[in-house]
């Protein structure tokens, strides 16, 4: 297959709708009867939905599912899953089953196919959990994704936006990959970039999952198309403010370069003028870093607010973990605006 078919224009978690659209159109929806059960709906923003089967027991349901960002059809496939299964880990829990999501030309390359497939179902099996069958549509365009069920405890759920004032903000992957991938479809990216952006999109969220449940954690989300600015401003209650500290923010080597070149994406934008209202930016950020403050990422890691107590030792593990974590600032109270870089 040609690989301009599988190099689509607008791929990964950049190919989102912008997050005011959808904030618009789902607040008009019928709600219908309330369910007790079900803990966590589309209301609060958060990353999955969480139903409670019985006082120990609950699903979390989620699904993902965008076009290829890479011309390698395994590794997008890897990605596309890694993602899709990511939300089940921002919420607390393990994934258990998955079902493939797939549009794709009926006269293509089913080897390019079987390869998307393959990459999917060898991070299903990584995360423990059960490839259980799926759904494909005949579309001019590639897609891939995953439906995906895990179980929690129900009194044990991370949610978005309980962080509390004096929390830490631990950031678990380095930002910057849509942007790096918008400069290698220019070849203006430097390999190592590109291959820590691979490296990192397709990594799993399970072992900082894992790492957050020994901690007094009290709200968590994945960054992905939205941004980072776009996920923390989900992440602010009524009670809070956010302090970034900039310096402190892990970016992917080349990242900030290739934004000052303006290898940037339109979903950026989106999430610029979604987020950028509520941000107060400290004079001396550079408008390439703002960028990367902005940039969607796919499969991208987890923030966490964590007790201020237990900061140290959470971020202490991850690293112990090989993760690139860092604490990247901190909940305060409640100020003018949602977001303060520093």
């Amino acid at each position: 297959m040609p690989e301009d078919i599988i190099f689509c224009k607008s791929g990964g978690c950049t190919a989102k709708l912008g997050a005011g659209v959808l904030s618009n159109i789902l607040s008009k929806l019928p709600k219908g009867e309330k369910d007790e059960n079900l803990i966590v709906g589309y209301e609060s923003s958060d990353d999955a939905a969480v139903y409670k089967l019985t006082e120990d027991v609950a699903f979390v349901q989620t699904l993902d599912f965008f076009p290829p960002m890479v011309s390698d059809p395994y590794i997008f496939g890897q990605i596309a899953a890694a993602n899709a299964m990511s939300d089940v880990y921002a919420m607390g829990g393990d994934v258990k089953t998955a079902l493939n999501i797939v549009c794709f030309p009926e006269t293509g390359d089913m080897n390019v196919l079987g390869r998307i497939l393959q990459g999917g179902a060898d991070k299903v099996i990584e995360a423990g959990g059960v490839l259980a069958g799926g759904h494909s549509i005949s579309d001019s365009d590639i897609k891939y994704g995953l439906s995906v069920t895990g179980v929690i405890n129900p009194n044990r759920i991370f949610t978005n936006n309980g962080g509390k004032a004096t929390d830490y903000l631990i950031l678990t992957k380095k930002l910057g990959v849509g942007i790096v991938m918008a400069a290698n479809k220019a070849d203006a990216a430097e390999n190592e970039s590109f291959e820590e952006a691979i490296s990192s999109m397709t990594a799993l969220n399970k072992t900082a999952s894992n790492i957050c449940r020994k901690y007094k954690v009290h709200a968590v989300t994945d960054v992905t198309g939205f941004g980072f600015l776009g996920h923390l401003k989900e992440m602010i209650n009524d009670e809070v403010s956010a302090v970034i500290d900039s310096i402190s923010v892990p970016v992917i080597k080349g990242a900030v370069r290739l934004a000052k070149e303006f290898y940037i994406t339109g979903a950026g934008q989106k999430n610029r003028s979604y987020a950028e209202r509520e941000v107060s930016f400290s004079s001396y950020i550079s408008e390439a870093m703002k960028e990367v403050l902005f940039d969607p990422q796919t499969s991208g890691g987890l923030l966490v607010a964590v007790d201020s107590e237990d900061a140290k030792g959470l971020l202490s593990e991850l690293r112990e973990n090989k993760l690139p974590a860092a604490i990247v600032g901190r909940l305060v109270e409640k100020k003018e605006k949602k977001i303060y870089v520093e």
